[in-house]
């Protein structure tokens, strides 16, 4: 395949009027551009310029020639200035992929941000599966808990305090664990991360195993941030509050190390607020 480089050459060549004006837009010796010529001529097998002491005349070759290559430089700025847009400015489609229990922290954070970018798109993908995140074309993704190794860059956005709830109906029904020790006459909802063999209820999803303690079938280990409703409601009350529990990092993936697009950008300064601001959720 021919270097493209090539044809930009000539273009600017005949945009310049000359060799020497053209080297100096190209930051190039006259040589340099002379030889670029010779090389395109000679790999297409037709000659493109009459060259003379005084000037340069485009061949009929070089005439028909000319407006193609003026809309590959046209469509190279375009492409350029494209690229510069995605960087400055956040625009395009921005796609998220995250468990289904962030999808309400996610909203509230990106709620300004796309309010303030009205040519931003957002595409969320709410899953508690494991998806591809390449063949998905992610840009973000929230993890929660132990990452695997991977390629993607990781952004710690805090570790969510977890606390231990029941419903007032349970309390009720089974009584308030006094001590650690009184926890194991009590019915558990787990998840499968949580391995609790002894688990009345195990559920994959955080959301509804909130639900289901609501529901008053159980105790289960939930993020503060994500109970903090509830508990408000009198939907839910802390158990053994004085006893700590392993707090629960969360991450966002991003697949560059660096020259993250503004979208991006903009996306990670809002959720990075919107969690540290979230009841119980620690730095670091």
């Amino acid at each position: 395949m021919t270097d493209l480089k090539l044809y930009a050459v000539f273009a600017e060549t005949v945009a310049a009027g000359s060799m020497s004006a053209a080297a100096r837009r190209l930051g190039m010796t006259p040589s340099a551009v002379s030889q670029a010529i010779r090389t395109l001529e000679r790999e297409t097998g037709v000659t493109l310029l009459h060259r003379s002491t005084r000037k340069l005349t485009l061949t009929d070759a070089g005439a028909r020639c000319l407006p193609h290559c003026r809309r590959m430089l046209d469509a190279a700025g375009a492409a350029g200035d494209a690229l510069a847009q995605a960087r400055d400015a956040p625009v395009g489609e921005l796609r998220i992929a995250a468990p289904v229990g962030f999808g309400a922290h996610i909203a509230p954070a990106l709620a300004p941000v796309l309010a303030a970018w009205p040519q931003l798109r957002l595409q969320l993908l709410l899953d508690d599966a494991m998806i591809d995140l390449v063949d998905a074309r992610i840009d973000i993704a929230l993890r929660a808990g132990t990452l695997p190794d991977s390629d993607w860059v990781a952004r710690p956005l805090g570790r969510f305090e977890i606390i231990l709830c029941a419903a007032p109906v349970y309390i009720e029904a089974h009584g308030m664990p006094q001590t650690a020790e009184d926890l194991a006459a009590h019915h558990w909802l787990a998840s499968p991360r949580e391995h609790d063999s002894g688990a009345r209820i195990v559920c994959n999803n955080q959301l509804t195993l909130q639900q289901l303690c609501e529901q008053g079938l159980g105790l289960a280990r939930l993020a503060h941030a994500d109970a903090a409703p509830a508990l408000a409601r009198g939907l839910l009350v802390r158990v053994l509050p004085g006893v700590p529990l392993p707090a629960l990092p969360v991450t966002a993936l991003t697949p560059g190390r660096s020259g993250d697009p503004a979208k991006t950008r903009v996306a990670l300064d809002a959720l990075r607020r919107h969690f540290a601001a979230l009841p119980g959720c620690l730095s670091g």
